[in-house]
């Protein structure tokens, strides 16, 4: 049976191959900024239940950035600095995705969303690795 170091573990590894797959993508020179924008929000997401799972927080199947740094204020205020900006890339985690709501993000926002995940990786990390 896993731990729960076990599952914390594998959401930190899920979001590793997300923001493996950013670096990947942004490698090339017509990037497509849709799927930087879906594997950044998908990686803060992961990054975020990690982090709830390590502070025993229940969480349900979301993918509102803003939701799950909410619950986990309840234990770490700090976070709540993260929130207004991580929040904006809720928005690729189905907008991108399907035609019918067409937004094709620039570049930039595609390196926004890449800083935005880095963010929140280097919080999550450091609070789970000094644990």
């Amino acid at each position: 049976m896993k731990t729960k170091r076990d599952l914390i573990n594998n959401w930190i590894d899920k979001a590793e191959k997300d923001l493996r797959s950013v670096m990947h993508e942004l490698s090339f020179s017509d990037v497509v900024t849709e799927s930087v924008c879906f594997h950044c929000q998908q990686a803060v997401e992961k990054y975020l239940k990690a982090y709830l799972l390590f502070l025993g927080i229940p969480f349900t199947k979301t993918h509102e950035i803003g939701e799950l740094i909410t619950k986990c204020e309840d234990t770490d205020r700090e976070i709540g600095m993260l929130k207004n900006e991580a929040d904006k890339l809720s928005d690729y985690a189905v907008e991108v995705r399907y035609p019918d709501d067409w937004f094709e993000p620039a570049l930039e926002d595609a390196k926004e969303a890449l800083e935005i995940a880095k963010r929140i990786k280097e919080f999550v990390l450091t609070r789970i690795i000094a644990s």
